[in-house]
């Protein structure tokens, strides 16, 4: 790629607590949502796209409509190094290329997310007994994908790299064995364990440099552990880093300041997920009121999942939930 999917979309860079244009230095405050899907949609005879119900119509209302200048795209690892069914990594790869390309025609970037690893391995259940497919820690081939996601969009500005979603201690019921990386750099395997900060601060800065051996310029979330919410000693002392939190109703106030708030010291802040129910609007305002004291981004979840934002997005019905409308009333003051 060579720019032609930015449409002219300027490089952004990290300074201190703000997101910048690299170019004239002036504040890019990023809000959007995210629209989930190619993480799990298993793909028919229309493939990756049309298994999530994602359209150019489609992304056209995110941004046109809605106002977004910013869609978190999360997305399947093994189905981006090695395919699915009748299609191909290229093919998946492609599909990530479209949604890029119709965002940044329209002035948005796109926040790629490494979601999934699989769509296959459970990692246990969750209170309420449904399979938990988001893994504890990468594992050794989420360095081969960031490198070759790397190169695809090294000189793609629209890019932006979400490393891996949302770090946590395994689940009660899951057995599965770690990927960790030790104090040399090596990867190990490990017994299921308690995840701490060092645990994801190695991860992180593996993956951020295989990243950066190729696209040196790249900007890069980091999200917390305890599922993207904590980042008490989470640290990556490099260039170019904005921490991600994610924040839900079941994430009490008190906690927001000494938890993640504190970060916006010395790197940016953005909340890369945060959404609720009808019960859960008095809830959002005032985290959107918190969030906006730091100027900082977010992208809110989810246009397609639970909690919705719109009434049914893979049908086509983009009427807003009443949670949907916070954000979208958020979005008109951005």
């Amino acid at each position: 790629m060579r720019g032609e999917l930015s449409h002219g979309l300027a490089p952004l860079r990290a300074s201190r607590s703000r997101i910048l244009d690299a170019n004239t230095s002036e504040l890019v405050l990023l809000r959007g949502v995210n629209r989930s899907g190619l993480e799990y949609a298993e793909p028919g005879d229309g493939g990756f796209l049309s298994a999530a119900g994602i359209s150019r119509d489609e992304i056209g209302v995110i941004v046109g409509e809605w106002g977004a200048n910013i869609i978190r795209l999360p997305f399947n690892q093994d189905w981006a190094l090695h395919g699915r069914g009748n299609f191909t990594a290229e093919d998946y790869r492609q599909a990530l290329d479209n949604v890029i390309a119709w965002a940044a025609e329209l002035g948005a970037y796109t926040l790629l997310d490494l979601q999934w690893l699989d769509a296959d391995t459970e990692f246990g259940h969750t209170a309420d007994g449904s399979v938990n497919r988001v893994a504890p820690l990468p594992n050794s081939a989420s360095i081969e994908l960031w490198q070759t996601l790397a190169d695809r969009y090294r000189e793609e500005p629209a890019v932006l790299f979400d490393l891996f979603n949302e770090p946590h201690s395994p689940l009660d019921d899951d057995a599965n064995p770690l990927c960790v990386v030790r104090e040399d750099g090596v990867l190990e395997m490990s017994e299921p364990r308690a995840i701490t900060a060092q645990d994801w601060n190695r991860w992180a800065a593996k993956l951020v440099s295989a990243i950066r051996e190729i696209h040196p310029s790249s900007l890069v979330f980091v999200s917390g552990i305890d599922w993207g919410f904590d980042f008490n000693d989470v640290r990556i002392d490099v260039p170019n880093i904005v921490y991600s939190a994610h924040v839900y109703p079941n994430r009490r106030r008190v906690e927001w300041s000494h938890r993640f708030g504190f970060v916006c010291v010395d790197r940016p802040l953005f909340v890369g997920e945060w959404g609720g129910g009808a019960d859960d609007l008095q809830w959002g305002s005032l985290l959107a009121t918190y969030i906006s004291r730091f100027a900082c981004g977010w992208t809110a979840w989810s246009w397609a999942d639970i909690p919705r934002l719109v009434g049914n997005a893979q049908s086509n019905d983009y009427t807003p939930t009443e949670f949907g409308n916070v954000v979208r009333s958020e979005l008109a003051r951005s």
